[in-house]
C-alpha cells in the first residue's frame, strides 16, 4: 500500500513532506570543516561562503542546508517524534539517487551550501545507515560534490556504516534525544543511553586517530573533518537547565562533540498523553544556548551555570545567565577595568571576549576611564554597576536591590495584530 502511496507522489510532495519532518533537527550548522572547493574546474561546490543563500525559519533556525529526512518512516515509536510508527501523519520516501540529484540541483540554482540528512529507521537500523551512506557515495564520488554534508548517523547500526559515513561526511551526528537516562526510558523506549554513548565514543576515537593519520600520511582520508555533534530535546521531560547543562558538559568533556544543540519540544498532532500539553518558551532553548557559550568562551563551568539558576534549577527567562550568576554573586564585583585578569572581565555582565580583547589591548598604553570604555564596547549601561574603572566607581550601585529591575531588558507591549 504505502509504494502504491510513493508511486502516486510527485517528487515535489514527497519534498514538502519530507522537509517539513526535518525541521524538528536544530543542528544545521557548517562551521568548522575542512575548506574545499571546486576551483580549477574541478568537482562541484564548495564549503565556503561565497555565493550560498541562507535563510532563516519564522522562528530563527537556519535553513541553509538542504535539510529533509530521506524517509519519514520508521520502526521506533518515541513518543516525542511525529514520524514514530503510532502517528498519524503522511509519510513519503526518496531514493538515494533522489537525494542526490536535488541536492547538486539546488547547489547549482545557488539555494543551498550543502546537504543535512536524516532519516526514519526503516526495516533496520543497518538498511537504512546504508541509505544514508548511499546518498553520500554518490554526490561525492559520482557527482564529485564538494559542497558540504551532514549526516545523522544511527546509534544502532553496525560500526563499519558509521565508520564508511564519517569517509564522506563532513559532520556526523548522533542525537542524545533526552538529558536524562530517566526521560530516554520513558520517551523513547526502543533507544538505548549506553548504545548512543558507545557510538559517540566509537565515532571520537575514529575521529582522533583520522587526525593523527593525517599528520604522519599526507593522503590519508579524511574522517568527519567538522568533528561530530549532538541534540537534545528540551522540555518534553522534567529534566531542569541545571540538568541539561551538567549532562551537555559530559558529552563535551566525555565525547568531544563540537556542539550540543538544544530543540525546544514542540507538541505534535495525536501526541501521546505522557507529554506535556504545552511546548516550552523558546526563550528556554536560547537561555541554554546563552549558558553554552558561557561554558565554551567564558570559562564558566557546569556548576557556575547551576548557581544560577532559581529555585525550580531552571534559568530565568527575563535576563541572560551571567547576568542572574553576577547578581548572585555580587561579592565579586567590581572589578577594576585596570587591573582584573581577563578570567574576572568575562564574568562582568555586558563584556563579550571581542570587547574585553580591547580592553586588555588598550591598557597596555594607558589607564582606563569610562568614558574609554564605552567606545570598545557596545553599551555601557550594563557594564557600569560592575567595573571601577580611573575615573569611576560604583559607590553602592552593585548592592542595589532593584539592580536587576535596573538592568534587565525592558518588556515590549505585544502587539494585537
Amino acid at each position: 500500500m504505502s509504494q502504491i502511496i510513493h508511486k502516486q507522489q510527485t517528487l515535489r510532495e514527497r519534498l514538502e513532506i519530507l522537509a517539513d519532518a526535518a525541521k524538528y533537527d536544530a543542528s544545521c550548522a557548517s562551521s568548522g570543516t575542512a575548506k574545499k572547493n571546486s576551483l580549477g574546474g574541478k568537482g562541484v561546490g564548495s564549503t565556503e561562503g561565497m555565493g550560498i543563500c541562507h535563510a532563516y525559519a519564522p522562528d530563527g533556525r537556519c535553513i541553509s542546508l538542504l535539510k529533509i529526512l530521506l524517509t519519514n518512516h520508521c520502526i521506533f515509536d518515541c513518543h516525542y517524534c511525529v514520524n514514530r510508527k503510532s502517528s498519524n501523519t503522511r509519510r513519503a520516501k526518496f531514493t538515494p539517487q533522489e537525494v542526490a540529484d536535488l541536492t547538486i540541483n539546488f547547489y547549482k540554482r545557488n539555494y543551498i551550501e550543502g546537504l543535512f540528512l536524516s532519516s526514519g529507521i526503516i526495516k533496520s537500523s543497518n538498511h537504512t545507515m546504508e541509505q544514508l551512506m548511499e546518498t553520500a557515495r554518490i554526490l561525492r564520488e559520482e557527482y564529485d560534490f564538494r559542497g558540504y554534508i551532514h549526516l545523522k548517523t544511527i546509534p544502532e547500526a553496525d560500526p563499519q556504516l558509521i565508520e564508511q559515513a564519517g569517509l564522506y561526511a563532513d559532520r556526523v551526528s548522533i542525537n542524545v534525544e533526552l538529558p536524562t537516562r530517566a526521560g530516554l526510558t520513558k520517551l523513547a523506549p526502543d533507544k538505548d543511553e549506553a548504545e548512543i554513548e558507545g557510538a559517540l565514543a566509537k565515532t571520537k576515537t575514529r575521529i582522533l586517530q583520522a587526525k593523527d593519520e593525517r599528520k604522519r600520511f599526507r593522503h590519508a582520508p579524511r574522517f568527519a573533518p567538522a568533528g561530530q555533534s549532538t541534540q537534545m530535546i528540551v522540555g518534553a521531560d522534567d529534566a531542569n537547565d541545571a540538568a541539561i547543562v551538567n549532562r551537555a558538559a559530559g558529552l563535551y568533556g566525555n565525547f568531544g562533540l563540537r556542539r550540543v544543540y538544544y530543540s525546544a519540544f514542540s507538541p505534535i498532532p495525536d501526541a501521546s498523553a505522557v507529554l506535556p500539553l504545552k511546548r516550552p518558551p523558546l526563550m528556554r532553548e536560547h537561555r541554554l544556548y546563552q549558558s553554552d557559550w558561557l561554558i565554551r568562551f567564558y570559562g564558566f563551568g557546569p556548576n557556575d551555570v547551576a548557581d544560577a539558576t532559581e529555585k525550580d534549577g531552571n534559568l530565568p527567562l527575563d535576563i541572560d545567565p551571567k547576568l542572574a550568576w553576577a547578581l548572585k554573586f555580587r561579592g565579586q564585583f567590581p572589578v577594576d577595568v585596570n587591573r582584573a585578569s581577563k578570567e574576572q572581565l568575562l564574568r562582568v555582565p555586558g563584556l563579550g571576549t571581542t570587547a574585553v580583547g580591547r580592553i586588555l589591548k588598550a591598557r597596555r598604553y594607558r589607564r582606563l576611564r569610562l568614558e574609554d570604555v564605552g567606545r570598545l564596547i557596545q553599551s555601557i549601561a550594563k557594564v557600569r554597576p560592575f567595573l571601577v574603572a580611573a575615573d569611576w566607581r560604583p559607590t553602592q550601585l552593585t548592592d542595589r536591590a532593584d539592580l536587576r529591575a535596573m538592568l534587565a531588558p525592558k518588556q515590549e507591549q505585544l502587539e494585537l495584530f
